[in-house]
């Protein structure tokens, strides 16, 4: 069988919910699990950081979890609105990866400014170097391009500067230090009431779908479509979240990765939590799902909306890059293997 003829026929068998076992032979690199001990290299890829409290408080969450820091030299650095020139925030990650000494990378905070960063990364070092990528929000262009560029799985999850609850550091453990293949599904949570109320699953369209997973900040995958640095999204699920948004932009950017050919090519679509985006007062709004079911009813490929994805309090860690499976009926997504080694 001829390399065209395999793609057309993995991307086919994806699409209809089961993979050959030949399906996913190109596997991107699975970075080493985290282990009592290991160092984190700390990076400001986005805003800059005003307050050395915020930073002292990431630096003992870090320790309080068994990890040693190494905290880049421009972590503090300010530049307008950014952590410091753009020059400068990339080379603290491309020495994070090169540094021998450095188990994993994870970023302080989110904001704006992470995109800026890509023509400046070294993606041949970070690929001969592969190591865990942690963050989330504006770090998703970060996330999906080193996917994309040097073919090693990152991970959507917590910046150290998050809340590191209960449910945030499990899911975060589990996936990095324990190598599981992580089921993803929301906490029932009643309270006092006759039936849950938070945390509810709403099925765009039903059905089940397997594929490597892309996807993040709906800002961000939306401004990277049309660069080098966006994943491949065939026979992808795609995840996506935001806060703070207004309806129409909400539709603005789902019509772009629409117009793009994204979402005509994936298998299946989750949502995470949309914080903060809610319609304007008056007749003749949209609400946020009607705009989501009109961009992904009539794409046919199982949908849903509400996992514990985004700027949300209880958040999951979702690797990039990695093969899952999921049920947007039952609202549940799979790892088909653990994402690190």
């Amino acid at each position: 069988m001829d390399r065209r003829s395999l793609l057309q026929l993995s991307l086919a068998s994806t699409l209809m919910g089961f993979a050959p076992s030949f399906a996913f032979a190109d596997a991107p690199t699975r970075p080493k699990r985290l282990r009592p001990g290991d160092t984190i290299g700390l990076v400001a890829p986005a805003s800059v950081t005003y307050e050395s409290l915020q930073l002292q408080i990431a630096l003992e969450a870090l320790e309080a979890m068994g990890l040693k820091v190494k905290v880049g030299p421009h972590v503090m650095d300010r530049f307008g609105y950014l952590a410091g020139k753009d020059k400068d925030r990339a080379s603290d990650i491309n020495a994070a990866f090169a540094d021998a000494q450095i188990d994993a990378v994870f970023a302080l905070r989110g904001g704006w400014g992470a995109s800026r960063l890509l023509p400046f990364l070294d993606f041949d070092l970070i690929s001969k170097n592969p190591k865990i990528f942690l963050g989330y929000s504006d770090i998703t262009s970060l996330l999906n391009a080193i996917y994309a560029k040097a073919d090693v799985v990152t991970f959507h999850g917590p910046n150290v500067m998050s809340r590191w609850n209960e449910f945030t550091y499990e899911g975060m453990r589990e996936v990095l230090f324990d190598a599981r293949a992580s089921t993803y599904s929301n906490p029932e949570v009643i309270d006092d009431d006759l039936v849950a109320r938070k945390h509810r699953i709403q099925t765009i369209n039903a059905g089940k779908a397997t594929g490597h997973l892309i996807g993040g900040n709906l800002t961000l995958m939306s401004a990277l479509v049309g660069t080098p640095y966006f994943p491949d999204a065939r026979g992808a699920i795609l995840f996506l979240e935001d806060v703070g948004e207004a309806i129409y932009r909400v539709d603005r950017m789902m019509t772009q990765l629409k117009l793009s050919g994204v979402l005509g090519q994936v298998s299946g679509i989750v949502f995470g939590h949309f914080t903060g985006v809610k319609p304007n007062p008056g007749l003749g709004n949209f609400a946020l799902m009607d705009i989501l079911r009109q961009h992904c009813e009539p794409l046919g490929v199982p949908c849903y909306f509400g996992a514990m994805i985004g700027h949300v309090e209880q958040q999951s860690t979702v690797p990039v890059g990695a093969v899952a499976e999921m049920d947007a009926g039952a609202g549940v997504l799979r790892l088909k293997e653990p994402a690190v080694r």
